[in-house]
């Protein structure tokens, strides 16, 4: 089996715009490279993946991607869903047999998190890595590449799960706190925080 990764990076002049109110463009855009920078290290650290490529319009990004040890891929179509595709068909041309793709910004994201997803795969064509508020989608490992269409957006993973079910695909649901908190708004900042003061032990009392 040859996994490859999958990392979808919007432009920095557009970053985490549900956090104008509260930081500057140069600090969100910052954010997202911390972020970036975490989630390659973490995916090539685990040693699952043969490669893992970072798509974006931005050349800071990609530029970033390349000194972090990711390949770098511009955009080939607009829109989120349809660079992915174009992305994921090249994975696909070049020899991946199942492509994880995964959100750009996982602060907690860990080894142990990638390995868990990995070990469900092997009986699952179809793994799906929830957001915390179980709406969204925040990694999606799929074997063959492709083998859904890209539906992120909002309610993403009800659709997901509609997508399976048409194609008669066995998926399962990883419920995951490392890959669950992506970083949007205020609160999530809030609660990374909350499990960086009060630790692994205490990560329940961050949601009350």
């Amino acid at each position: 089996m040859i996994y490859r990764a999958l990392i979808p990076v919007k432009t920095l002049s557009q970053a985490k715009s549900r956090l104008a109110d509260h930081l500057t463009h140069e600090q969100r855009a910052s954010l997202v490279l911390d972020m970036l920078h975490h989630v390659i290290s973490t995916l090539k650290t685990s040693n699952l993946l043969e490669s893992v490529t970072v798509v974006s319009p931005d050349l800071r990004v990609l530029e970033k991607a390349e000194l972090w040890g990711a390949r770098a891929r511009v955009e080939e179509e607009s829109g989120h869903n349809p660079a992915l595709h174009a992305a994921a068909q090249r994975e696909l041309a070049e020899g991946a047999t199942a492509l994880l793709t995964i959100s750009a910004d996982l602060p907690l994201l860990g080894v142990h998190d990638i390995e868990g997803m990995f070990a469900q795969s092997q009986e699952y064509p179809v793994v799906l890595a929830p957001s915390w508020d179980g709406t969204g989608t925040n990694a999606l490992l799929t074997r063959p590449p492709l083998a859904l269409p890209y539906v992120f957006g909002p309610g993403s993973l009800q659709h997901f799960l509609a997508e399976a079910r048409e194609w008669q695909l066995g998926n399962v649901l990883y419920n995951n706190r490392g890959i669950a908190l992506d970083i949007d708004t205020i609160d999530d900042l809030d609660l990374f925080h909350c499990y960086e003061t009060e630790g692994k032990a205490m990560y329940a009392s961050c949601y009350v």
